[in-house]
């Protein structure tokens, strides 16, 4: 989580014992470094959260150009038996 976060190791060791309060900045790193937004860090309802696995593949397609994107919505399409 530190490296992917840029916060160090004693830091992220301290907000989570309660010793130390993150920064607006801080809480903003470790939300992308855990594929979140700070919206959906500080969402009240979590029932309709999605699975781990759907999390990682959004937050890689959020790094890909749109024609990439576009790309990959075809690819999965082709997967999925669907011409939509």
């Amino acid at each position: 989580m530190s490296k992917e976060s840029g916060v160090a190791a004693s830091a992220i060791n301290k907000i989570e014992s309660g010793d130390m309060r993150p920064t607006v900045d801080v809480l903003s790193r470790l939300c992308s470094a855990l594929g979140i937004t700070l919206s959906e860090f500080f969402a009240e309802d979590r029932s309709d959260e999605l699975p781990p696995d759907l999390r990682r593949l959004i937050s890689i397609a959020k790094e890909l150009t749109p024609q990439q994107r576009e790309q990959l919505a075809k690819f999965l399409e082709t997967m999925k038996g669907g011409d939509d």
